[in-house]
Protein backbone atom coordinates (compact mmCIF):
# COMPACT_ATOMS: atom_id res chain seq x y z
CA UNK A 1 0.00 0.00 0.00
CA UNK A 2 1.28 3.65 -0.78
CA UNK A 3 4.64 2.32 -2.42
CA UNK A 4 4.82 5.96 -4.47
CA UNK A 5 7.94 7.47 -4.32
CA UNK A 6 8.68 11.43 -4.34
CA UNK A 7 11.56 11.19 -6.34
CA UNK A 8 9.15 10.08 -9.53
CA UNK A 9 6.56 13.02 -9.03
CA UNK A 10 8.08 15.47 -11.34
CA UNK A 11 9.28 13.33 -13.82
CA UNK A 12 6.05 11.59 -13.55
CA UNK A 13 4.12 14.85 -14.20
CA UNK A 14 6.02 15.91 -16.88
CA UNK A 15 5.12 12.74 -18.78
CA UNK A 16 1.56 12.85 -18.11
CA UNK A 17 0.92 16.70 -17.95
CA UNK A 18 3.76 17.84 -20.21
CA UNK A 19 3.86 21.83 -20.44
CA UNK A 20 0.42 22.57 -18.82
CA UNK A 21 0.73 24.99 -16.05
CA UNK A 22 2.40 24.07 -13.26
CA UNK A 23 3.60 26.72 -10.98
CA UNK A 24 3.39 30.60 -10.78
CA UNK A 25 4.59 33.33 -8.37
CA UNK A 26 1.43 35.33 -7.59
CA UNK A 27 3.23 39.20 -9.12
CA UNK A 28 5.20 37.59 -11.77
CA UNK A 29 4.24 36.71 -15.15
CA UNK A 30 6.49 33.60 -15.93
CA UNK A 31 3.89 30.20 -15.67
CA UNK A 32 6.55 27.12 -15.72
CA UNK A 33 4.94 23.74 -16.71
CA UNK A 34 5.49 20.30 -14.93
CA UNK A 35 8.01 19.64 -18.38
CA UNK A 36 10.31 23.00 -17.27
CA UNK A 37 9.58 22.27 -13.44
CA UNK A 38 10.99 18.59 -14.14
CA UNK A 39 14.00 19.53 -15.97
CA UNK A 40 15.20 22.16 -13.66
CA UNK A 41 15.03 19.69 -10.87
CA UNK A 42 16.98 17.26 -12.92
CA UNK A 43 19.74 19.68 -13.73
CA UNK A 44 19.72 20.62 -10.21
CA UNK A 45 19.92 17.67 -8.83
CA UNK A 46 23.57 16.97 -11.58
CA UNK A 47 24.75 20.25 -10.19
CA UNK A 48 24.16 19.12 -6.70
CA UNK A 49 25.76 15.25 -7.48
CA UNK A 50 28.82 17.46 -8.87
CA UNK A 51 29.10 19.11 -5.89
CA UNK A 52 29.71 16.28 -3.59
CA UNK A 53 25.87 15.55 -2.52
CA UNK A 54 24.71 12.11 -2.45
CA UNK A 55 22.35 9.62 -1.54
CA UNK A 56 21.10 9.36 2.02
CA UNK A 57 23.11 13.20 2.56
CA UNK A 58 21.01 15.72 4.57
CA UNK A 59 20.06 18.98 2.78
CA UNK A 60 18.70 21.50 4.26
CA UNK A 61 16.26 24.07 2.22
CA UNK A 62 16.10 27.03 3.39
CA UNK A 63 14.56 29.04 0.89
CA UNK A 64 10.91 31.28 0.71
CA UNK A 65 7.96 29.78 -1.84
CA UNK A 66 9.27 29.83 -5.48
CA UNK A 67 10.31 27.75 -8.11
CA UNK A 68 13.49 27.68 -6.93
CA UNK A 69 12.04 25.81 -3.36
CA UNK A 70 10.24 23.35 -5.70
CA UNK A 71 13.80 22.31 -8.17
CA UNK A 72 15.64 22.03 -5.42
CA UNK A 73 13.29 19.63 -2.90
CA UNK A 74 12.59 17.02 -6.20
CA UNK A 75 16.56 17.21 -7.17
CA UNK A 76 17.34 15.82 -3.21
CA UNK A 77 14.60 13.35 -3.84
CA UNK A 78 15.66 12.17 -6.99
CA UNK A 79 19.68 12.04 -5.71
CA UNK A 80 18.13 9.46 -3.26
CA UNK A 81 19.10 12.37 -0.29
CA UNK A 82 16.59 13.48 2.52
CA UNK A 83 15.24 17.39 2.81
CA UNK A 84 15.39 19.37 5.76
CA UNK A 85 12.95 21.81 5.69
CA UNK A 86 13.63 25.40 6.89
CA UNK A 87 11.04 28.16 7.14
CA UNK A 88 12.74 31.70 5.75
CA UNK A 89 11.79 33.51 8.86
CA UNK A 90 13.82 30.96 11.27
CA UNK A 91 17.10 33.18 12.58
CA UNK A 92 20.77 32.26 11.69
CA UNK A 93 20.99 30.04 15.11
CA UNK A 94 17.88 28.05 14.18
CA UNK A 95 19.03 27.29 10.86
CA UNK A 96 22.64 26.39 12.16
CA UNK A 97 20.78 23.96 14.70
CA UNK A 98 19.36 22.41 12.52
CA UNK A 99 22.18 21.49 10.20
CA UNK A 100 24.06 20.77 12.74
CA UNK A 101 22.04 18.27 14.45
CA UNK A 102 20.98 16.88 11.16
CA UNK A 103 24.65 16.82 10.03
CA UNK A 104 24.17 18.09 7.22
CA UNK A 105 25.73 18.14 3.83
CA UNK A 106 24.41 21.41 2.27
CA UNK A 107 22.82 24.19 3.04
CA UNK A 108 20.37 25.85 0.41
CA UNK A 109 19.71 29.39 0.86
CA UNK A 110 19.36 33.14 -0.17
CA UNK A 111 22.80 35.36 -0.96
CA UNK A 112 21.81 37.73 1.63
CA UNK A 113 21.55 35.29 4.23
CA UNK A 114 24.67 33.51 3.52
CA UNK A 115 27.08 35.53 6.00
CA UNK A 116 25.13 35.54 8.93
CA UNK A 117 23.99 31.77 8.89
CA UNK A 118 27.67 30.84 8.36
CA UNK A 119 28.62 32.76 11.16
CA UNK A 120 26.61 31.02 13.07
CA UNK A 121 27.20 27.39 11.86
CA UNK A 122 30.87 27.46 14.12
CA UNK A 123 33.89 26.02 13.16
CA UNK A 124 32.67 21.99 14.00
CA UNK A 125 30.26 21.70 10.95
CA UNK A 126 31.19 23.39 7.50
CA UNK A 127 28.18 21.88 5.04
CA UNK A 128 28.31 23.62 1.34
CA UNK A 129 26.69 26.68 1.01
CA UNK A 130 24.84 26.97 -2.52
CA UNK A 131 22.91 30.25 -2.47
CA UNK A 132 20.93 32.09 -5.32
CA UNK A 133 23.67 34.59 -6.54
CA UNK A 134 27.04 35.70 -6.18
CA UNK A 135 28.75 32.57 -4.65
CA UNK A 136 31.39 30.36 -6.10
CA UNK A 137 28.44 27.77 -5.49
CA UNK A 138 25.81 29.24 -7.45
CA UNK A 139 22.19 28.13 -7.29
CA UNK A 140 21.44 29.80 -11.34
CA UNK A 141 24.63 27.66 -12.40
CA UNK A 142 24.23 24.40 -10.68
CA UNK A 143 20.56 24.70 -11.96
CA UNK A 144 21.99 24.85 -15.99
CA UNK A 145 24.21 21.63 -15.07
CA UNK A 146 23.90 17.73 -16.30
CA UNK A 147 20.49 16.36 -15.80
CA UNK A 148 20.31 13.50 -13.59
CA UNK A 149 17.75 11.03 -13.71
CA UNK A 150 16.17 9.65 -10.63
CA UNK A 151 18.08 7.25 -8.77
CA UNK A 152 16.17 4.08 -7.45
CA UNK A 153 14.84 4.12 -3.96
CA UNK A 154 13.10 2.17 -1.40
CA UNK A 155 9.15 3.85 -0.23
CA UNK A 156 10.78 3.36 3.06
CA UNK A 157 13.83 5.17 2.43
CA UNK A 158 14.66 8.13 4.51
CA UNK A 159 13.46 11.15 2.99
CA UNK A 160 12.75 14.13 5.09
CA UNK A 161 13.35 15.31 9.00
CA UNK A 162 10.86 17.88 9.70
CA UNK A 163 12.09 19.49 12.98
CA UNK A 164 9.38 20.12 15.67
CA UNK A 165 9.98 21.40 19.43
CA UNK A 166 9.09 19.14 22.79
CA UNK A 167 8.12 20.19 26.10
CA UNK A 168 11.94 20.75 26.69
CA UNK A 169 12.37 23.29 23.60
CA UNK A 170 14.81 20.94 21.84
CA UNK A 171 14.01 20.80 18.43
CA UNK A 172 13.44 17.33 17.46
CA UNK A 173 13.48 15.48 13.65
CA UNK A 174 10.58 13.65 12.61
CA UNK A 175 12.18 11.40 10.13
CA UNK A 176 9.52 10.77 6.96
CA UNK A 177 9.64 8.06 4.43
CA UNK A 178 9.28 8.12 0.85
CA UNK A 179 5.89 6.42 1.90
CA UNK A 180 4.80 8.78 4.59
CA UNK A 181 5.16 12.17 2.51
CA UNK A 182 3.07 10.09 -1.06
CA UNK A 183 1.20 8.51 1.19
CA UNK A 184 -0.26 11.90 2.68
CA UNK A 185 -0.54 13.41 -0.28
CA UNK A 186 -2.23 10.73 -2.46
CA UNK A 187 -4.77 10.77 0.47
CA UNK A 188 -5.28 14.69 0.63
CA UNK A 189 -5.26 14.69 -2.82
CA UNK A 190 -8.10 12.22 -3.23
CA UNK A 191 -10.39 13.50 0.41
CA UNK A 192 -10.06 17.32 -1.25
CA UNK A 193 -10.91 15.83 -4.90
CA UNK A 194 -7.95 17.42 -6.43
CA UNK A 195 -8.37 17.44 -10.06
CA UNK A 196 -6.76 17.81 -13.31
CA UNK A 197 -6.38 21.99 -14.46
CA UNK A 198 -7.62 22.88 -11.60
CA UNK A 199 -5.65 26.05 -9.62
CA UNK A 200 -4.62 26.44 -6.12
CA UNK A 201 -4.16 29.55 -4.64
CA UNK A 202 -2.11 29.65 -0.98
CA UNK A 203 0.10 31.35 0.88
CA UNK A 204 1.10 28.56 3.25
CA UNK A 205 4.87 27.90 3.43
CA UNK A 206 6.26 25.06 1.21
CA UNK A 207 8.53 23.84 4.49
CA UNK A 208 5.41 23.02 6.39
CA UNK A 209 4.03 19.71 6.12
CA UNK A 210 0.48 21.67 5.43
CA UNK A 211 1.96 23.53 2.72
CA UNK A 212 4.32 20.39 1.00
CA UNK A 213 1.27 18.50 0.57
CA UNK A 214 -0.77 21.61 -1.40
CA UNK A 215 2.67 21.55 -3.70
CA UNK A 216 2.85 17.32 -3.51
CA UNK A 217 -0.85 17.10 -4.60
CA UNK A 218 -0.76 19.77 -7.23
CA UNK A 219 2.11 17.61 -9.37
CA UNK A 220 0.41 14.43 -8.44
CA UNK A 221 -2.90 15.41 -9.72
CA UNK A 222 -1.84 18.24 -12.32
CA UNK A 223 -3.04 21.36 -10.67
CA UNK A 224 -1.75 24.66 -11.20
CA UNK A 225 -0.16 26.20 -8.08
CA UNK A 226 -0.61 30.10 -7.85
CA UNK A 227 1.68 30.56 -4.97
CA UNK A 228 2.14 33.36 -2.69
CA UNK A 229 4.96 34.92 -1.50
CA UNK A 230 3.29 35.96 1.66
CA UNK A 231 0.12 36.20 2.74
CA UNK A 232 -1.99 39.57 2.22
CA UNK A 233 -5.63 39.69 2.69
CA UNK A 234 -6.05 42.49 -0.13
CA UNK A 235 -3.67 40.50 -2.66
CA UNK A 236 -5.55 37.06 -1.85
CA UNK A 237 -8.66 38.89 -2.74
CA UNK A 238 -7.78 40.56 -5.88
CA UNK A 239 -6.17 36.89 -6.99
CA UNK A 240 -9.20 35.15 -6.19
CA UNK A 241 -10.98 37.70 -8.55
CA UNK A 242 -8.54 37.51 -11.20
CA UNK A 243 -6.74 34.08 -11.43
CA UNK A 244 -10.05 32.42 -11.27
CA UNK A 245 -8.39 29.60 -8.83
CA UNK A 246 -10.71 26.86 -7.67
CA UNK A 247 -9.21 26.31 -4.36
CA UNK A 248 -7.99 28.47 -1.58
CA UNK A 249 -5.97 26.55 0.89
CA UNK A 250 -5.03 28.52 4.59
CA UNK A 251 -4.91 28.85 7.95
CA UNK A 252 -7.68 30.39 10.52
CA UNK A 253 -5.95 34.30 10.39
CA UNK A 254 -5.85 34.24 6.93
CA UNK A 255 -9.56 34.14 6.63
CA UNK A 256 -10.08 36.07 9.36
CA UNK A 257 -7.97 38.75 7.42
CA UNK A 258 -10.27 38.07 4.36
CA UNK A 259 -13.22 38.49 6.24
CA UNK A 260 -12.64 41.84 7.81
CA UNK A 261 -11.11 43.38 4.93
CA UNK A 262 -13.18 46.35 2.84
CA UNK A 263 -12.78 44.46 -0.19
CA UNK A 264 -14.69 41.27 0.90
CA UNK A 265 -18.13 42.35 -0.72
CA UNK A 266 -16.79 43.22 -3.98
CA UNK A 267 -15.05 40.14 -4.45
CA UNK A 268 -15.92 37.49 -6.88
CA UNK A 269 -15.86 34.42 -5.96
CA UNK A 270 -17.51 32.00 -7.72
CA UNK A 271 -14.58 30.21 -9.21
CA UNK A 272 -13.66 29.13 -5.82
CA UNK A 273 -15.36 25.15 -5.32
CA UNK A 274 -13.88 24.35 -1.68
CA UNK A 275 -11.24 25.86 0.63
CA UNK A 276 -9.22 24.35 3.18
CA UNK A 277 -8.03 24.97 6.51
CA UNK A 278 -5.92 23.59 9.21
CA UNK A 279 -3.24 24.81 11.65
CA UNK A 280 -5.49 25.20 14.30
CA UNK A 281 -8.70 25.15 15.05
CA UNK A 282 -11.41 28.00 13.96
CA UNK A 283 -14.66 28.58 15.70
CA UNK A 284 -17.43 27.71 13.57
CA UNK A 285 -18.88 31.31 13.61
CA UNK A 286 -16.51 32.11 11.44
CA UNK A 287 -16.48 28.97 9.21
CA UNK A 288 -19.76 29.37 8.55
CA UNK A 289 -18.91 32.78 7.43
CA UNK A 290 -16.58 31.54 5.45
CA UNK A 291 -19.29 29.24 3.43
CA UNK A 292 -21.38 32.36 3.43
CA UNK A 293 -19.13 34.61 1.85
CA UNK A 294 -17.13 32.99 -0.61
CA UNK A 295 -19.80 30.70 -1.72
CA UNK A 296 -17.91 27.57 -1.28
CA UNK A 297 -17.39 24.43 1.71
CA UNK A 298 -14.89 24.68 3.50
CA UNK A 299 -13.09 21.35 4.47
CA UNK A 300 -11.37 21.19 8.21
CA UNK A 301 -8.14 19.14 9.03
CA UNK A 302 -5.81 18.28 11.13
CA UNK A 303 -2.02 17.02 10.99
CA UNK A 304 1.34 17.35 12.62
CA UNK A 305 4.99 16.96 11.28
CA UNK A 306 4.91 14.12 12.72
CA UNK A 307 2.19 12.53 10.35
CA UNK A 308 3.67 14.01 7.25
CA UNK A 309 1.03 16.44 6.53
CA UNK A 310 -3.14 15.78 7.17
CA UNK A 311 -4.10 12.94 8.54
CA UNK A 312 -8.35 13.69 9.24
CA UNK A 313 -10.15 15.77 7.31
CA UNK A 314 -13.62 16.86 5.61
CA UNK A 315 -14.47 15.94 1.98
CA UNK A 316 -16.61 19.27 -0.16
CA UNK A 317 -19.19 16.24 -0.84
CA UNK A 318 -20.03 14.82 2.59
CA UNK A 319 -22.21 16.90 5.05
CA UNK A 320 -20.54 19.87 6.63
CA UNK A 321 -19.85 19.70 10.73
CA UNK A 322 -18.21 22.76 11.70
CA UNK A 323 -16.06 22.14 14.54
CA UNK A 324 -14.84 18.85 13.56
CA UNK A 325 -11.84 17.74 12.32
CA UNK A 326 -13.43 14.72 10.01
CA UNK A 327 -13.08 11.42 9.66
CA UNK A 328 -9.39 10.03 9.57
CA UNK A 329 -8.08 9.10 5.35
CA UNK A 330 -8.30 5.81 4.72
CA UNK A 331 -5.90 3.14 5.55
CA UNK A 332 -5.19 5.47 9.32
CA UNK A 333 -6.40 4.04 12.29
CA UNK A 334 -7.06 6.36 15.37
CA UNK A 335 -7.80 6.13 18.90
CA UNK A 336 -8.41 8.19 22.04
CA UNK A 337 -6.29 7.16 24.81
CA UNK A 338 -7.41 7.39 28.84
CA UNK A 339 -5.77 10.69 29.88
CA UNK A 340 -4.22 8.53 32.83
CA UNK A 341 -2.81 5.62 30.78
CA UNK A 342 -2.14 5.42 27.12
CA UNK A 343 -2.29 2.07 27.03
CA UNK A 344 -6.35 1.99 27.47
CA UNK A 345 -8.80 3.30 25.43
CA UNK A 346 -11.02 6.24 26.91
CA UNK A 347 -14.78 5.66 27.15
CA UNK A 348 -17.43 6.55 24.85
CA UNK A 349 -17.36 10.17 24.53
CA UNK A 350 -14.91 10.70 26.94
CA UNK A 351 -12.41 12.88 26.09
CA UNK A 352 -8.61 11.32 25.77
CA UNK A 353 -5.03 11.67 23.54
CA UNK A 354 -6.15 11.50 20.25
CA UNK A 355 -3.04 8.56 18.95
CA UNK A 356 -2.56 7.59 15.15
CA UNK A 357 -1.52 4.58 13.26
CA UNK A 358 -0.91 4.01 9.79
CA UNK A 359 1.52 4.51 7.10
CA UNK A 360 1.54 8.26 7.79
CA UNK A 361 3.52 7.76 10.99
CA UNK A 362 6.93 8.97 11.41
CA UNK A 363 9.84 6.15 11.72
CA UNK A 364 10.77 7.75 15.16
CA UNK A 365 12.98 11.38 15.77
CA UNK A 366 16.35 11.94 14.38
CA UNK A 367 18.99 10.18 16.53
CA UNK A 368 16.65 10.75 19.49
CA UNK A 369 15.53 7.49 20.71
CA UNK A 370 13.60 8.68 24.30
CA UNK A 371 11.98 10.55 22.42
CA UNK A 372 10.57 8.06 20.28
CA UNK A 373 10.28 5.60 22.78
CA UNK A 374 7.94 8.29 24.47
CA UNK A 375 6.21 9.13 21.71
CA UNK A 376 5.50 5.86 19.69
CA UNK A 377 4.53 2.58 21.55
CA UNK A 378 5.44 -0.73 20.75
CA UNK A 379 2.22 -0.91 18.71
CA UNK A 380 3.20 1.57 16.18
CA UNK A 381 0.60 4.51 18.11
CA UNK A 382 1.70 7.94 18.16
CA UNK A 383 0.46 10.14 21.02
CA UNK A 384 -0.45 13.20 19.28
CA UNK A 385 -0.46 15.57 22.63
CA UNK A 386 -3.90 16.49 21.18
CA UNK A 387 -6.73 16.18 23.24
CA UNK A 388 -9.92 14.92 21.15
CA UNK A 389 -13.39 13.45 21.44
CA UNK A 390 -15.04 11.13 18.89
CA UNK A 391 -18.54 11.27 18.66
CA UNK A 392 -21.20 8.39 17.42
CA UNK A 393 -20.64 8.60 13.33
CA UNK A 394 -16.88 8.58 13.92
CA UNK A 395 -16.17 12.30 13.60
CA UNK A 396 -13.03 13.83 15.87
CA UNK A 397 -13.24 16.99 17.57
CA UNK A 398 -9.77 18.73 19.19
CA UNK A 399 -10.70 19.91 22.55
CA UNK A 400 -7.30 21.04 23.81
CA UNK A 401 -3.82 20.19 23.49
CA UNK A 402 -2.31 18.25 26.25
CA UNK A 403 0.86 20.50 26.25
CA UNK A 404 1.09 23.80 26.32
CA UNK A 405 2.05 24.52 22.86
CA UNK A 406 0.80 27.79 21.92
CA UNK A 407 -0.65 28.03 18.21
CA UNK A 408 -0.34 31.80 16.43
CA UNK A 409 -1.47 32.53 13.37
CA UNK A 410 -0.77 28.45 12.30
CA UNK A 411 2.39 28.51 13.54
CA UNK A 412 3.87 26.70 16.56
CA UNK A 413 5.05 28.21 18.96
CA UNK A 414 7.13 26.31 21.95
CA UNK A 415 7.13 27.56 25.36
CA UNK A 416 10.53 26.54 26.63
CA UNK A 417 12.37 27.49 23.55
CA UNK A 418 11.13 31.30 24.28
CA UNK A 419 11.94 30.85 27.59
CA UNK A 420 15.22 29.54 27.03
CA UNK A 421 16.42 32.71 25.08
CA UNK A 422 14.67 35.32 27.63
CA UNK A 423 16.38 33.52 30.47
CA UNK A 424 19.34 34.64 28.91
CA UNK A 425 18.74 38.13 29.35
CA UNK A 426 21.41 39.34 31.97
CA UNK A 427 18.26 41.04 33.92
CA UNK A 428 15.81 37.93 33.82
CA UNK A 429 15.72 35.61 36.82
CA UNK A 430 13.16 33.03 35.68
CA UNK A 431 10.19 33.20 32.80
CA UNK A 432 7.47 31.71 31.94
CA UNK A 433 5.69 31.81 28.59
CA UNK A 434 1.80 31.27 28.36
CA UNK A 435 -0.96 31.44 26.11
CA UNK A 436 -3.44 34.32 25.96
CA UNK A 437 -6.25 34.46 23.77
CA UNK A 438 -6.55 36.18 20.51
CA UNK A 439 -9.28 37.20 18.06
CA UNK A 440 -7.77 37.01 15.16
CA UNK A 441 -4.57 34.73 15.53
CA UNK A 442 -6.01 32.56 18.03
CA UNK A 443 -3.60 32.69 20.90
CA UNK A 444 -0.35 34.86 21.47
CA UNK A 445 2.65 34.28 23.60
CA UNK A 446 2.68 35.89 26.32
CA UNK A 447 5.78 36.24 28.83
CA UNK A 448 5.86 36.56 32.62
CA UNK A 449 9.60 37.61 33.84
CA UNK A 450 10.77 37.70 37.34
CA UNK A 451 13.69 40.49 37.17
CA UNK A 452 16.70 39.82 39.30
CA UNK A 453 17.09 42.07 42.25
CA UNK A 454 18.51 45.54 41.45
CA UNK A 455 18.32 45.25 37.64
CA UNK A 456 15.69 46.42 35.53
CA UNK A 457 14.39 45.80 31.64
CA UNK A 458 11.02 47.36 30.02
CA UNK A 459 9.03 45.39 27.34
CA UNK A 460 10.79 47.01 24.35
CA UNK A 461 14.27 46.02 25.23
CA UNK A 462 13.30 41.95 26.16
CA UNK A 463 11.17 42.61 22.62
CA UNK A 464 14.75 43.33 21.34
CA UNK A 465 16.64 40.49 22.94
CA UNK A 466 14.17 37.85 21.33
CA UNK A 467 14.26 39.61 17.82
CA UNK A 468 17.99 38.71 17.51
CA UNK A 469 17.59 34.88 18.44
CA UNK A 470 14.29 34.23 17.57
CA UNK A 471 11.73 34.41 14.19
CA UNK A 472 9.21 36.72 14.49
CA UNK A 473 6.77 34.74 14.49
CA UNK A 474 7.91 33.18 18.01
CA UNK A 475 9.01 36.54 19.69
CA UNK A 476 5.68 37.08 22.52
CA UNK A 477 3.81 39.80 21.76
CA UNK A 478 2.72 40.18 25.39
CA UNK A 479 5.67 40.69 28.64
CA UNK A 480 4.29 40.94 31.95
CA UNK A 481 7.03 41.85 35.09
CA UNK A 482 5.71 39.54 38.11
CA UNK A 483 6.62 39.13 41.57
CA UNK A 484 6.72 35.28 41.31
CA UNK A 485 6.02 32.25 39.11
CA UNK A 486 3.39 29.52 40.46
CA UNK A 487 4.91 26.19 41.10
CA UNK A 488 4.30 22.72 42.16
CA UNK A 489 5.59 20.93 45.15
CA UNK A 490 8.51 20.08 42.83
CA UNK A 491 9.37 23.46 42.27
CA UNK A 492 8.19 22.97 38.45
CA UNK A 493 6.70 26.04 37.26
CA UNK A 494 2.86 25.79 36.11
CA UNK A 495 2.62 27.49 33.04
CA UNK A 496 -1.40 26.25 32.72
CA UNK A 497 -2.24 28.65 36.08
CA UNK A 498 -0.92 31.48 34.18
CA UNK A 499 -3.72 30.85 31.15
CA UNK A 500 -7.34 32.03 32.62
CA UNK A 501 -8.65 31.34 29.23
CA UNK A 502 -7.39 27.72 29.13
CA UNK A 503 -8.30 26.65 32.53
CA UNK A 504 -11.78 27.87 32.19
CA UNK A 505 -12.17 25.42 28.89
Amino acid sequence: MFDGRISDLTTDAARRFGDAPAFQLLGEDTVLGFAEIDRRASRFAGGLAAAGVGRGDRVVLHLPNGWQWIAAYHAVARLGGVVVPANILLTPGEVGFLSADSAAAAIILPADRRASIVSALGGGHAPRIVSLGGDECDFSQMVDGAPLAPVAVSPDDLFTIGYTSGTTGRPKGAMLTHRNVFASTALTATIHVRTRGETVLTALPFPHVYGNVVMNAAFLVGMRILAMPRFEAGLALAAIAAERPTVFEGVPTMFYQMLAHPDLAATDFSSLSRCTVGGQTMPTAKLDEVVARFGCPICELWGMTEVAGPATSHSPYWPARHGSIGLPFPGVETRIADLCDRTRDALADEAGELCVRGPLVTQGYWRNDAATAEAIDGDGWLATGDIAVRDAGGYLRIVDRRKDLIITGGYNIYPAELEQVIAAHPSVAMVAVAAVADAEKGELAKAFVVLRPDHDADPAALDRHCRAHLAPYKVPRLFAFVDDLPRTSTGKIMRRALQPERMSQ
